[in-house]
């Protein structure tokens, strides 16, 4: 029989789509904190109704970026040292279940790919080119997230990840974000000598270390 034609798919991605948007502009500054978020505003530059949009920000609002106050305003969440700290706590614990989980399978394809993300990752700090440390760093740590091939895992890190990447943008603009590369060696050392439980460790410790600056 022929597929059924339906709307909600389109619906779907106009939700998402904002979702990813609004949340990628909140993450790399452009809507800085505190900042008044307008419906309409939001919708005439991203060219989507007003639904998809307040639809974003409820799910953007649940994952700690965004705050409303009904009746009153919608604003871009300040930086909170506690709500960072909870999602600091959760990312560490989750990149290290994906490293310890993923040692085992690992290649020396994946050894290379991660030390050539830190080997980018040490040069865009040097550059102080934040956007593509931010980069180079998701690069290094998918490796373990993708090869671990926990769902769950990368589901929890999608939701807490954002959170972080406001304060790394702070940490790698400064010089102590190059500790960061040499944690990221370990990790590397470690994973390339089989020891599965060190490597989770290394990783759980890289993100454990992640200050504002």
């Amino acid at each position: 029989m022929p597929v059924p034609q339906k709307t909600a798919p389109k619906r779907q991605l106009l939700r998402d789509d904002a979702f990813n948007a609004i949340r990628a502009a909140i993450v790399d500054g452009t809507l800085e904190p505190e900042e008044k978020l307008i419906d309409t505003e939001l919708s005439a530059w991203l060219g989507v109704s007003r639904t998809p949009i307040r639809e974003a920000l409820a799910r953007l609002e649940a994952a700690g970026l965004v705050q409303t106050r009904p009746g009153r305003y919608t604003m871009v969440s300040p930086l909170d040292i506690r709500a960072l700290q909870d999602a600091q706590s959760v990312v560490a614990a989750m990149q290290e279940l994906a490293v310890r989980d993923a040692v085992p399978a690992m290649t020396d394809e994946h050894i290379e790919a991660m030390r050539l993300a830190n080997d980018r990752f040490s040069l865009a700090l040097r550059a102080q080119d934040v956007d593509a440390a931010i980069a180079a760093d998701d690069e290094f740590h998918a490796v373990a997230v993708d090869l671990c091939a926990n769902a769950a895992v990368a589901a929890v890190l999608d939701q807490y990840m954002p959170v972080l990447r406001r304060m790394e943008r702070a940490r790698f603009s400064a010089l102590v974000g190059r500790s960061s590369v040499d944690q990221h060696s370990e990790i590397i050392t470690l994973a390339e000598a089989g020891d599965a439980e060190g490597a989770g460790r290394a990783a759980r410790l890289n993100w454990m270390t992640l200050q504002p600056e």
